[in-house]
């Protein structure tokens, strides 16, 4: 999947060889003030793990891969500007959060985009991008969670086309402690 959009700059697959790119793009990532409602892991978390688990993460969402795709923005000089991640969940599993998956589905993580782009139309490219890929790919849906306090994200999710669900997912923090589901239908 390649793509020229507008704003100098091409959405695309990521390859399994780009891990350090993958790598950098999360720390700074990790880095970003509303990054503790945005991600499950924390920036000393992720810059403890060894060069092999940034290797395997790049693998498992590379172009050509099934069950995941990680897509992302690439500007001058080959920077990565934003990236987001489709992994796919099928049928008659359970999800992380041990809720039934229904169907098969695609589950959007990881959105992030550098603040000097934001509001550059980069956002809802990526979310095309990743959108095509898992209609291609047979989901019969898209979900993807998002915190309460994180209204930037939910503006963004609202825009690409996502609407909240009605689900909360608990996580591990304690009460009170939960995230909300949206969804795109297709």
């Amino acid at each position: 999947m390649s793509a020229s959009v507008p704003g100098d700059y091409v959405i695309r697959s990521i390859r399994a060889d780009e891990w350090p790119a993958v790598k950098e793009l999360r720390l700074r990532a990790l880095r970003d003030p509303v990054a503790d409602l945005a991600y499950l892991e924390t920036y000393e978390e992720a810059a403890a793990r060894p060069d092999s688990y940034w290797q395997e993460r790049a693998v498992r969402g590379a172009e050509g891969a099934a069950e995941a795709q990680q897509v992302v923005a690439v500007g001058p000089g080959g920077l990565w500007l934003g990236t987001l991640t489709v992994l796919v969940e099928e049928a008659g599993t359970t999800d992380w959060a041990g809720f039934p998956v229904e169907r098969r589905q695609g589950h959007v993580v990881g959105v992030f985009v550098r603040p000097e782009w934001r509001g550059s139309g980069l956002t809802k490219a990526l979310f095309d991008a990743g959108l095509e890929w898992g209609w291609a790919n047979g989901v019969e849906r898209m979900r993807l969670i998002v915190h309460p306090g994180n209204t930037r994200a939910q503006g963004a999710y609202r825009k690409a086309g996502f609407v909240p669900s009605g689900r909360t997912v608990p996580l591990e923090g304690g009460p009170g402690d939960h995230e909300l589901e949206y969804v795109l239908e297709r």
